[in-house]
């Protein structure tokens, strides 16, 4: 009888705060971002260009409210930029304004790695909710974040004029 292949693990996923140098692999992630179609009233163009010089302002000065991490396996593997934010009740919250994967890196625990790290970021801020925003039409990151515990508290609706 044959011996059976023993499927491979996953690397080890670690989280450090991003640096200058990992910049060209976060500003190469940022498309995928938009990948999933966003409305007609969005120009996603314009999305990841905004996005790219967020990430690298947020990069290049970090605060203690705004830091951007990286995920490494075998290589760099995906990114987490985490902010914190206002309500309109008032209350701080952490949030996440970015969670990419590579797509080379899915389905290998980076994405739960990144939320892991969030919160406890968010825990460390003294913070008691961590909240995301992902677009209606971006029905697999939905998935993802249910999947995770996380659950709709307002909905924003858009009327395009």
């Amino acid at each position: 009888m044959p011996p059976t292949a023993t499927p491979a693990l996953p690397a080890p996923v670690r989280i450090r705060p991003a640096e200058p140098a990992d910049l060209p692999f976060i500003l190469a992630l940022v498309p995928r971002l938009t990948a999933f179609g966003p409305p007609a009233w969005r120009d996603a163009e314009q999305m990841t260009q905004f996005d790219r010089e967020v990430l690298t302002r947020a990069v290049h000065e970090p605060t203690a409210t705004r830091q951007v991490f990286v995920a490494e396996t075998t290589q760099l593997a995906g990114l987490l930029h985490l902010t914190t934010s206002t309500d309109y009740y008032e209350q701080t919250r952490a949030h996440i304004a970015d969670l990419i994967v590579d797509a080379v890196a899915e389905g290998q625990g980076v994405g739960r790695a990144l939320l892991a790290h969030a919160e406890t970021w968010a825990r460390a801020q003294g913070l008691a909710t961590l909240a995301l925003s992902v677009f209606a039409q971006n029905t697999h990151a939905r998935e993802v974040y249910q999947k995770a515990g996380f659950g709709e508290d307002m909905i924003t609706c858009i009327k395009q004029l």
